[in-house]
């Protein structure tokens, strides 16, 4: 069976990944209803189950509404006037959603402000205040 692979780490089965060809939509002359160039392409993640959990977790998230029940990423691609090239298209979307489920979110470490720049934001704030108050109308003392 042969192998494609999405990253330089990452590789799937031929079986994990189906592809159909559809109609494209919007604009196209006498073509756009006789040629199916349009891609559809189907990758089953149950099929990745040699990939890290975390790759497969990230690829879940990342992959969002494109996702079905059934755990298959659904990519369509029909920007190109070619099956091949859309196939191609749908390909490169595929491993740049594993390329980036490959990479760690960074960790946010909570961090206080600087008692300089607490000091900096009294000092704005009151001056700020003092502008605003000057623009009021001035109280009357009867």
């Amino acid at each position: 069976m042969a192998r494609i692979y999405l990253t330089s780490q990452l590789s799937v089965e031929e079986r994990a990944l189906s592809v159909r060809f559809i109609r494209a939509g919007g604009p196209g002359g006498q073509n756009v209803n006789k040629v199916e160039t349009a891609v559809q392409l189907r990758f089953d993640l149950n099929q990745a189950q040699h990939w890290p959990f975390y790759v497969r977790q990230r690829l879940k998230t990342l992959a969002g509404s494109k996702l079905t029940k059934d755990g298959e990423i659904v990519i369509t691609a029909q920007s190109a006037r070619t099956q091949e090239r859309n196939r191609q298209i749908a390909l490169e979307r595929l491993s740049q959603m594993v390329e980036a489920a490959q990479i760690a979110p960074k960790v946010r470490r909570a961090t206080r402000p600087t008692r300089a720049s607490v000091e900096r934001n009294k000092v704005a704030k009151s001056k700020r205040a003092g502008v605003k108050a000057a623009r009021s109308k001035p109280k009357d003392w009867d």
